[in-house]
């Protein structure tokens, strides 16, 4: 009876029993719903495969996607004062900081980090909705002024990418300000001569995109994204009007002159560089590898215009190739420009219809009294 008990009863059992499963092994889009893969999604960078729907991604995987080789230095955040207002609601606001910390390891909702994008200098100012929905308290506001400073004192440019539900409301009054702190931060930027670029994530809302958010010289947007000021059923409810499905999108933004571009994440790389070496005229190593095992473009260059491979001139199929890539460029930016003075009449038309019917209305009333 040994061998009945020994062999043939834990095989059974192997095959009966359930097996433990990883809960990490998959995930549901939001969007589809469809189920996937996790070593996928993170090799698509977070973009679902089935649909194109960009989900959330933590900041470390998008800083290691956007810098040279995945390599950049961290920059420490300011001091400051945590809860300045002894804040408490059901919870007290000091306990939500250190859970915050504790699930994300992170010292307050942004990160700074400095390094260089196809070999050209660069800071970025990046928010983490995990911590505490991104939103904005004095040490997010110093933070953007240390990110400012630096990006000065580098001669490097400066890239917001915000992902917050607006200023922390914990810190009261302390936290509103950070908005205009955070124009001057933009400001010292500007008077330095240096590209401010705004990449726009999911969702940018509240007291963020009323400030440091919407002052840029690019603002590029990822697809699908929710960008705007006040909550849609809040708007509705003031303007007593069903607002459109895609209100307060990337795309919606995009067609009436908010947003410059929506990008795709796989392409993101490539454009920030393309618009930094274009404002800074200094040219770019478009081959630099990418972090986060994306892969790089090929060979190098070397100057503006001199593409080389290893060391050695490209071939001329190659360079054949090179002039199509940069002639089907300049074709999808002349036809953005296009669409963008599209808008702009049609816009300027509707304003002119709307003051022509002011002016008969406002003649024919007279009229309209005499006659009663």
């Amino acid at each position: 009876m040994n061998w009945l008990t020994n062999l043939i009863r834990p095989r059974i059992r192997s095959l009966v029993e359930p097996k433990e499963v990883p809960d990490n092994l998959w995930q549901k889009c939001s969007s589809c719903e469809g189920m996937l893969f996790n070593r996928d999604l993170i090799e698509n960078m977070n973009v679902c495969y089935h649909c194109g729907h960009h989900l959330r991604i933590p900041v470390k995987d998008r800083l290691e996607q956007l810098f040279d080789e995945g390599k950049y230095d961290n920059i420490t955040l300011p001091d400051v004062a945590h809860d300045p207002l002894k804040f408490k609601d059901r919870r007290k606001y000091a306990d939500r900081i250190k859970d915050s910390r504790a699930k994300t390891g992170l010292q307050d909702a942004i990160t700074i980090a400095k390094g260089t994008m196809g070999g050209l200098p660069v800071v970025i100012a990046a928010f983490n909705f995990s911590y505490m929905g991104g939103s904005m308290g004095t040490g997010v506001g110093e933070a953007i002024l240390k990110a400012a400073e630096e990006a000065v004192k580098a001669k490097a440019a400066l890239i917001a990418i915000p992902a917050s539900g607006g200023a922390r409301m914990q810190e009261g009054m302390l936290s509103l300000v950070q908005m205009p702190r955070s124009i001057i931060a933009v400001e010292m930027v500007k008077e330095a001569g240096l590209p401010y670029i705004v990449l726009l994530t999911d969702p940018t809302t509240g007291g963020v995109s009323a400030s440091f958010a919407m002052v840029g010289d690019i603002h590029i947007a990822e697809p699908g994204s929710t960008i705007g000021f006040a909550g849609r059923r809040v708007i509705e409810e003031t303007v007593r009007e069903t607002l459109p499905d895609d209100f307060q999108t990337a795309e919606y933004l995009l067609e009436h002159g908010i947003v410059d571009m929506v990008v795709k994440r796989q392409e993101l790389r490539e454009t920030i560089i393309r618009i930094i070496s274009l404002l800074t005229k200094a040219p770019a190593q478009e081959a630099v590898k990418k972090g986060n095992g994306t892969k790089g473009n090929g060979g190098k260059r070397g100057k503006a215009g001199n593409p080389k491979a290893n060391g050695k001139a490209l071939p001329g199929g190659e360079k054949a190739a090179l002039k199509t890539e940069q002639k089907e460029l300049a074709a999808k930016a002349l036809k953005q420009v296009k669409a963008a003075q599209k808008t702009a009449q049609k816009s300027s038309k509707s304003l002119s219809a709307k003051e022509d019917l002011k002016e008969d209305t406002g003649q024919n009333a007279p009229g309209r009294s005499q006659a009663s």
